[in-house]
């Protein structure tokens, strides 16, 4: 492989109750931006629809495709003003809400008898990043128990794979304003955090890969 890193990046659709998903445009963005930074980064921009199969599907097929040394996933979170770096993904699933597609949930765990996943320590340093821009990031350790969450678990199995990523993210960004009155973050803020946090998987993707012994995604924990 190159010297430079390859980072799959990914958001989601709309889906019932958010018809409009700010991570469309973030990801579509980040992949576009031209700074010195990402002069032979390889960005894939990837927006999955908002069902489990989909996730099932595609994000496999991306990973056998591209061989990305990272996973960056951006996700909507409507109800929170600002935007949360997971640290871990949960193993359950609502049996309440069905998918975009309106399959139903049948069970409300993602693997029979296993503990919640860690992404791993690199977290801290996207939180850190993140926060030099100005804008309101958190810690977060529930991903929620719908598509967010479950993408949040099947990328850091991903990442503990043989041949896998090195290691996976998962960001929950809010609703952004649409004027300039609003209270909410505004696109220009989300994006210089999603900016940031994107260069800093990049320092991390190359560190990694000079010593990957150093990162290697953790085990579940509970």
């Amino acid at each position: 492989m190159s010297e430079a890193p390859r980072i799959l990046i990914t958001g989601f659709g709309p889906f019932p109750g958010a018809p409009i998903n700010p991570t469309m445009p973030l990801v579509q963005k980040l992949a576009t931006l031209r700074r010195p930074a990402f002069a032979g980064v390889t960005r894939i921009p990837h927006i999955f629809d908002v069902t489990y199969a989909t996730v099932d599907r595609e994000l496999p097929e991306l990973i056998a495709r591209h061989r990305p040394n990272a996973l960056l996933c951006f996700g909507l979170a409507a109800r929170t003003p600002y935007i949360r770096i997971e640290t871990r993904a949960r193993n359950a699933v609502s049996m309440l809400w069905p998918d975009a597609d309106g399959t139903p949930v049948r069970r409300g765990f993602i693997v029979p008898g296993a503990d919640a996943q860690m992404f791993g320590p690199h977290t801290a340093r996207l939180l850190q990043a993140a926060r030099l821009t100005g804008v309101d990031v958190r810690a977060s350790r529930d991903a929620g128990r719908y598509l967010c969450n479950y993408l949040s678990w099947r990328a850091i199995e991903a990442a503990r794979a043989e041949g896998g990523p090195m290691f996976a993210s998962f960001v929950h960004v809010p609703l952004t304003a649409t004027d300039t009155t609003s209270r909410r973050m505004s696109a220009d803020e989300l994006a210089d955090a999603g900016e940031a946090i994107l260069l800093e998987t990049i320092r991390l993707a190359r560190t990694q890969r000079r010593h990957p012994a150093l990162h290697r995604q953790e085990t579940p924990v509970s």
